[in-house]
């Protein structure tokens, strides 16, 4: 599995697991909604600034949106 399909799967899971809109994500992180999109959709790889704002939002660290491993059930 690429890192792309990684941090799409795991950004999706958290986001829904937080009952937060890809508009409400994209507004705590400071970043576009659409742009969340592109990433659950692999369209774009996230730079790390992204990866951290989208982290701290999500109360994960920045190396768990792109762990293979991370399970949706340890949130």
């Amino acid at each position: 599995m690429t890192s792309r399909a990684i941090l799409a799967r795991n950004l999706r899971s958290l986001r829904t697991a937080r009952n937060l809109s890809q508009e409400e994500l994209a507004h705590r992180a400071d970043i576009d909604r659409t742009y969340v999109s592109d990433l659950e959709r692999q369209v774009y790889a996230a730079s790390v600034d992204v990866l951290d704002a989208i982290a701290k939002v999500l109360g994960v660290r920045a190396a768990d949106l792109i762990d293979e491993e991370f399970a949706a059930d340890r949130q």
